[in-house]
């Protein structure tokens, strides 16, 4: 059922590769900072206005970001480990996976398929449905997260007698950060898809880190315990408060794109569009998190703490892969609504080269330099260099097919790559479960590393059979 209200119309919008290519040329009195230089170089800013050319830019502005917030993370996560402890850092480490894991489920997937719905609404000029959309769907997982967020409150304390009395408090404060990080999410996939890549990106990977760190060094200097109740509520805060700005910049820059007129509510549509993805999404992230969460049942918080630090170590090569899922989703849909095959196949192509080769030049880097790097966190770290080696396998055989999962998802075949994704989880966990009571963190790593592998297969296998595209960065 479609309802309408009178509210904003939005006038003629332009599609979305005009106003990409508007977005994308920085003003002639825009100051040439260090980021705008970094930029340049890497990604050939000014070097021509095509898709590729685009694509390398966008691209780029996201990797940037990514690899700002990553040091932020890294230095806030060293000091953390520092401040706290192995233990206390473990029991934070537990919690926040939680809160990473449930709220990038607890929006319904609209966060990935705003990245189909705005492009279509725009393409077929429904600017009703597209005003409804831009609004409502963060009245909905806003909604829907504050509920189950209470209810994940009252699931904590009927299974408290269970739960470790460390992890209590932190669990509770937990629930109270999911409806902002679910808000975010979505906000997220709405600036990225207007390809305000800035906007989606900086409030979640640099605003919110570096308020984390902010917070709790002021704790840490005026002498306040730094135990996991005060990371989590340091993190609490942080989210919510990069949440709230990033609102209020979205919505003065989509006020400038959209005129007064009424909004249609198509929520079943969205739903019908967002919950196959949710599936996709859901499996994967629960792919990515399980190896720490079954470590936290069968291993020791310092141990949990050690593996964590080996992940976010390899977590470059992770972003060059998300920043190419962030760039070209939406460009999938748009190319497979004005049914340009030619260009959408050349486009695939192009994204899974600039994913592959970078990834797997990032994951040399990382391992050479995985010693020290680990001994930024302690002394103690430095054990988990060899499970490094094993974690690198997984994520540069993902990256030799580029972001294939957001192309079914943006071509309408959502079910059979969450099927994909839940095959790959339900052997991660059997694996998890076999390995790590004995292998510990290396048992987590080959666990996860071989699901991984088996997950690209099925991908690539998938994309050959429904799309003929030959998805694999060599071999053509």
């Amino acid at each position: 059922m479609v309802a309408t209200s009178n509210l904003p119309h939005l006038a003629g919008a332009q599609g979305i590769f005009d106003v990409a290519v508007m977005d994308a040329q920085p003003a002639a009195s825009e100051p040439v900072g260090l980021f705008a230089r970094l930029r340049a170089k890497l990604t050939g800013a000014g070097g021509g206005t095509s898709e590729a050319s685009l694509t390398r830019r966008l691209a780029g502005t996201i990797f940037l970001i990514r690899v700002i917030s990553a040091g932020l993370a890294y230095l806030s996560q060293i000091l953390l480990a520092r401040w706290m402890g192995t233990s206390d850092y473990g029991v934070y480490v537990y919690v926040w996976t939680w809160v990473l894991l449930l709220g990038s489920m607890m929006d319904f997937g609209i966060s990935a398929s705003a990245q189909k719905i705005i492009p279509e609404y725009r393409t077929s000029g429904e600017q009703a449905l597209l005003r409804g959309f831009l609004s409502g769907s963060r009245w909905l997982t806003f909604i829907v997260s504050t509920v189950v967020s209470l209810a994940m409150a009252g699931v904590v304390l009927l299974l408290s007698p269970w739960i470790d009395p460390a992890a209590r408090l932190p669990l509770y404060i937990g629930c109270m950060t999911l409806p902002a990080f679910v808000v975010a999410n979505t906000q997220d996939g709405i600036a990225r898809a207007h390809d305000w890549m800035q906007l989606g990106l900086m409030p979640q990977f640099i605003i919110r880190q570096a308020l984390i760190i902010g917070i709790t060094a002021s704790a840490f200097l005026l002498g306040f315990h730094l135990g996991a109740i005060a990371a989590m509520v340091a993190s609490a805060g942080a989210v919510w408060i990069a949440m709230t700005g990033q609102m209020v910049v979205l919505n003065r820059k989509l006020a400038g794109h959209v005129e007064h007129g009424p909004k249609a509510y198509d929520v079943g549509g969205w739903l019908a569009i967002s919950l196959p993805i949710l599936l996709v999404e859901s499996f994967y992230l629960l792919l990515s998190y399980t190896d720490v969460l079954v470590l936290q049942q069968f291993r020791p918080s310092d141990e949990v703490g050690v593996y964590f630090a080996v992940v976010k170590t390899l977590a470059l090569v992770s972003f060059i892969h998300y920043a190419m899922s962030a760039t070209t989703a939406h460009r999938f849909a748009e190319y497979n609504a004005l049914g340009d095959k030619t260009r959408l196949s050349a486009y695939v192509a192009h994204a899974i080269n600039w994913t592959f080769w970078p990834s797997l030049a990032a994951t040399a880097v990382l391992l050479a330099l995985g010693k020290p790097l680990l001994w930024l966190f302690g002394p103690q770290f430095v054990i988990g260099y060899d499970i490094m080696f094993i974690a690198a396998v997984g994520l540069v055989v993902r990256a030799a097919i580029g972001p294939v999962e957001r192309l079914l998802n943006m071509l309408g075949h959502q079910k059979i790559c969450a099927l994909a994704y839940a095959l790959a989880f339900v052997m991660n966990v059997i694996l998890c479960i076999a390995l790590v009571p004995r292998f510990g963190g290396h048992g987590a790593a080959a666990a996860t590393s071989i699901s991984l592998t088996f997950e690209t297969v099925l991908l690539f296998w998938i994309v050959r059979q429904r799309l003929g595209l030959h998805v694999l960065a060599f071999g053509r």
